[in-house]
């Protein structure tokens, strides 16, 4: 019932621009609020503390049900005339933030169809960061557990607790006011006031989402590319790190914390390898065109933004198949990025080289340390289990669009860039997934929900343990 509220702004902006493409979003509404009602209605008076299993169901149903019924919109639509697997696709690469898209022609689409697909992200980039630093630690998923003793969030691991509501508040003010920020910052640099606010939602969201075909190339415009670079970087960020430095006031978190030093650092040495090669390879005409556009697409995609600058997918050499790879890596714990995160590649990293002392000192005892604190074996397993769950999810997706047609690059492009979130991959997906057969979509709607739920969060529910009493 909540989320049928979502259809109301895009309301707003077709009476604002008099296009007379209210109507899906009026009859969405309705449908949504009423079967949302119904269901309600049996439960009303039923009160009862959300037991650790139930918040698995909740957040696994929330991305579920909200990516269907946020498709109604799309599919009611006489401008975009999407099937019901387009509608769901687009409405699900919004809400995970993934940034995927089936729609060919954004320029001249109703501004109300287009502000609802960026306003999506911004609202899944929301829910994405509640549900990381809130709500994933208690439930024992997702990297912020490590976080826990710094975190501002809940600390229980059997009821979710009021201070879930402490914490979102805010988080939503460090949200809103980078996007606020963000937002300011595009219009002075250029975009009209539609643009600026759209494409705020989309990058603050790490969603990629844009209102033209060419994304951020379309405007050409230097300033507005560095400004997406900045706001990219910190929206990867970890968000309790936020809240950490302006509570106290100072850059002391940041830089004491080991996620974010690795973070900055392999996006540096990925962007030197890139503007360094299309520098020899003289892919741009001047040096300072090679700087910017392989930092903004090394920064779009390791961050797992997804926007573009340039067709990079026909960049030469290894350069597309690095930028695809870094995105595995993706964004820091608790922040709006999608991938593996750089606090498990940290992690696996640093177990790595444990196994290799203890090749050389088979009797000596070591430790894995983050940031000078120990970190418990059972941390580092699931991390382990997390890494090979990720792998052979993504192995099996691909051997199924590949039996469904797809071409080896295309096929496994498309599941890397869902399930981390990223959105644009190579081959026929490397302007948009339009192309490609119904069941593939399928499969990549079911990879953005797995890679935004952290896998087991939606792999706990197929187990025979979960449903005994």
């Amino acid at each position: 019932m909540v989320f049928s509220t979502t259809m109301l702004p895009p309301v707003l902006v077709d009476w604002i621009y008099q296009e007379n493409e209210a109507a899906p979003f009026i009859n969405a509404f309705a449908l949504i609020l009423i079967v949302g009602f119904v269901l309600f209605l049996p439960f009303r008076n039923h009160k009862k503390d959300l037991r650790l299993r139930d918040g698995f169901m909740v957040v696994v149903m929330f991305w579920f049900v909200l990516g269907s019924a946020g498709g109604l919109p799309f599919y009611l639509s006489n401008a975009n005339e999407l099937s019901i697997t387009d509608s769901i696709f687009e409405s699900i690469s919004g809400l995970t933030t993934t940034g995927a898209t089936v729609i060919v022609g954004l320029d001249e689409l109703p501004h109300s169809i287009l502000f609802y697909r960026q306003f999506i992200q911004w609202l899944g980039g929301m829910g994405i960061i509640v549900l990381a630093v809130a709500v994933l630690p208690m439930l024992g998923i997702g990297g912020m557990q490590l976080y826990r003793a710094e975190t501002p969030g809940p600390v229980k691991d059997t009821k979710l607790t009021p201070r879930i509501t402490e914490t979102a508040k805010a988080l939503w003010y460090i949200y809103l006011g980078l996007t606020i920020s963000c937002g300011l910052a595009y219009w002075l640099a250029g975009m009209n006031g539609f643009d600026a606010v759209a494409h705020a939602f989309s990058t603050v969201a790490i969603g990629g989402f844009s209102t033209h075909d060419a994304s951020m190339g379309y405007f050409n415009n230097r300033g507005i590319e560095l400004i997406a670079i900045v706001f990219m970087l910190l929206s990867g960020v970890n968000f309790a790190l936020h809240y950490a430095a302006l509570r106290h006031r100072r850059l002391k978190p940041y830089l004491r914390d080991a996620e974010f030093g690795t973070y900055i650092l392999v996006l540096t040495v990925v962007s030197l390898i890139t503007i360094s090669y299309l520098y020899m390879t003289k892919t741009f005409s001047s040096p300072m065109d090679s700087l910017i556009e392989g930092l903004f697409q090394v920064v779009s995609i390791g961050t797992t933004t997804g926007f573009t600058t340039q067709e990079y997918y026909s960049w030469p050499g290894f350069l597309p198949v690095l930028l695809l790879y870094v995105s595995f890596i993706g964004g820091c714990a608790g922040s709006t990025g999608g991938g593996i995160k750089v606090i498990r590649i940290l992690l696996l990293v640093k177990q790595g080289m444990r196994e290799l002392r203890r090749l050389v000192h088979p009797s000596a005892q070591f430790t894995v340390k983050i940031g000078r604190k120990p970190v418990p074996d059972k941390v580092i397993e699931a991390v382990w289990g997390f890494f090979a769950a990720y792998f052979a999810i993504s192995a099996l997706m691909i051997l199924l669009l590949m039996a469904s047609g797809l071409n080896q690059d295309t096929a496994f492009s498309a599941v890397a860039a869902c399930l981390n979130n990223l959105g644009p991959g190579l081959d026929q997906v490397g302007q948009n997934f339009s192309t490609i057969n119904d069941f593939a979509k399928w499969v990549l709607c079911l990879a953005m929900l797995l890679g935004r739920l952290e896998i087991f969060t939606l792999l706990v529910l197929l187990t025979p343990g979960f449903w005994r009493k």
